[in-house]
């Protein structure tokens, strides 16, 4: 057991968009072994293809809307890469996708250095102080000096900053990078898109081939090295494995360079699975007993057949195929006879799986976001959070014979978290809260798609969203003097809906006994909206 989990590494690449996090994804999968070439993925079983970007409207953008879970060996190591959607406009499965993995690779836009949703993925990494590398992309291109992207990073995310590789000039002057770790040389050439660039091992930074080599761009070379290893940081495992410093490398993800050099630091630094908490106890990895915890669920990945797919984060103990298991919110047992494992939305059957694998378990509405899979003890995963939308549209139904259909719908596309449905307490109609607005696209194709529901959207004043909790007595005076801006959630939580920040800080002001949160988590009540 202990053999198995070491082998494993699950972990999320997050990025703002166009920062290069698809084709640094293909480039690991490709050096993997799981696909031939760019943009394929290959399927497990049989000689054919498919795209991580799955979804018609994905495919038609040009962008990833949901977030995928890929598999792949490098190393004799067992690697499970969440991949996490980088348009700006991404939903609250892209947050919670985060809290399945262990560490995580940031890409940064060497031109453009830490942008928002980099800063909004990485406050959710620091919720569970997640320990990050940094990959610093496009230095084939002109961009910041490497000094103040270091400074960047430090002063947007408070992370301090280990280069474990230099650059050697960029642009049209960008002749590969130093490996600081190794003392080795990496050479750089465009016309090399496989990856295979040379590598020099010398003696020390003084190496007289260095000039031979480099040429004039020997000398900065050699006095960037020399700054980093006096006045810049060491390398403190401990302190990435806290999340309080981040490994940085420097390459281009489209040239294959620089890719391996960081998952070579990777597979090395980044931890095996770790302990998860639970509302009674810690759970180790280690332990003999089976448990795991539903952080995703996707409807319709294949539209053939209407089927739904709970992804299962394996925490502890060993599953095997048939073993029973006791669904813990319903206290059902059941058989997992058809699970499976995943390239993108390819699937193949799984006989055994560890703590870090990713598992598909068939939902037939039963399995909620949050929910725990045991072979027995009675225990409830925690930090699978839902958040506070900052999008609100209202929903019109077009043909009102449809509302079962409507209904269906917003239920199962709710416990995906693609979108969140409030019902107000005074009133029928559904209000959609989102974290990115392009979900309420996203939500209207596929009730159109997958449930043939013709509805439309429109707006609403509300900006703001805090789920309310607290003594009975006051929130029934609460409710009474609040009622135009209450509503319950798909799992009957009270949520205040405010017409602007100024009005939401003058409530809270308002009523301090009250508890109004941000987050909450997945309680696992039955869901009925």
């Amino acid at each position: 057991m202990r053999r198995e989990i070491n082998r494993r590494r699950t972990f999320a690449i997050i990025s703002h968009p166009d920062a290069g996090k698809t084709t640094l994804t293909e480039k690991l999968l490709y050096m993997g072994g799981a696909i031939r070439e760019a943009g394929e993925i290959k399927a497990r079983k049989a000689d054919r293809h498919a795209r991580s970007d799955w979804m018609s409207m994905e495919q038609e953008r040009g962008i990833s809307v949901t977030s995928s879970v890929m598999q792949f060996r490098y190393k004799e190591l067992e690697m499970n890469l969440l991949d996490t959607p980088g348009h700006r406009d991404f939903s609250e499965d892209t947050y919670r996708v985060l809290t399945a993995a262990d560490s995580v690779i940031m890409v940064l836009d060497n031109a453009k250095g830490v942008e928002q949703q980099t800063r909004k993925l990485m406050e959710v990494c620091r919720m569970r102080d997640m320990p990050v590398i940094t990959f610093i992309n496009k230095m084939d291109r002109h961009g910041l000096p490497p000094l103040d992207l270091l400074q960047n990073i430090e002063e947007s995310l408070d992370l301090e900053t280990v280069p474990l590789s230099w650059p050697i000039g960029q642009g049209d002057r960008f002749r590969g990078t130093y490996n600081l770790h190794r003392d080795e040389l990496h050479l750089f050439s465009h016309a090399d898109m496989e990856g295979n660039h040379e590598r020099l091992p010398i003696e020390s930074i003084d190496d007289s081939r260095l000039d031979d080599v480099l040429g004039d761009q020997a000398e900065d070379l050699r006095f960037d090295v020399e700054l980093m290893r006096e006045a810049g940081n060491d390398l403190d495992k401990q302190a990435y494995l806290d999340g309080r410093q981040t490994p940085v490398f420097f390459g281009s993800a489209l040239s294959n360079f620089g890719v391996g050099d960081m998952l070579d630091s990777f597979v090395e630094l980044a931890p095996t699975p770790r302990p998860r908490p639970t509302t009674t106890r810690t759970v180790q990895p280690e332990e003999a007993n089976f448990s795991g915890v539903v952080f995703k669920i996707q409807a319709n990945m294949d539209p053939k057949h209407r089927d739904r797919m709970a992804f299962v984060r394996v925490c502890s103990g060993r599953f095997k195929r048939g073993m029973k298991v006791v669904h813990q919110r319903t206290g059902d047992e059941t058989r997992l006879q058809n699970a499976t494992t995943f390239m993108a939305q390819d699937r193949a059957g799984v006989d055994t799986a560890y703590p870090g694998d990713i598992i598909g378990i068939m939902n037939h509405g039963t399995i909620k976001i949050g929910d725990t899979f045991t072979d027995g003890e009675e225990l409830h995963f925690t930090g699978v959070p839902s958040f506070a939308p900052e999008h609100f549209r209202k929903v019109h139904l077009d043909d009102p014979f449809r509302a079962k259909h409507l209904n269906k719908g917003l239920t199962q596309l709710s416990e995906e978290g693609a979108i969140q449905v409030f019902r107000p307490l005074r009133g029928n109609a559904y209000i959609l809260g989102a974290v990115g607005a392009l979900q309420f696209d996203v939500t209207v194709a596929r009730l159109d798609d997958e449930y043939n529901v013709d509805a439309h959207l429109s707006g609403v004043r509300y900006t703001c969203c805090r789920w309310v909790s607290g003594p009975a007595d006051v929130l029934d005076d609460f409710e009474a003097k609040n009622i135009d801006n209450l509503f319950r959630d798909a799992e009957g939580n009270l949520a205040y809906l405010g017409l602007s920040q100024f009005r939401l800080d003058r409530t809270i002001d308002d009523w301090p006994e009250l508890s109004f949160e941000k987050t909450k988590e997945h309680t696992g009540e039955e869901n009925d909206i």
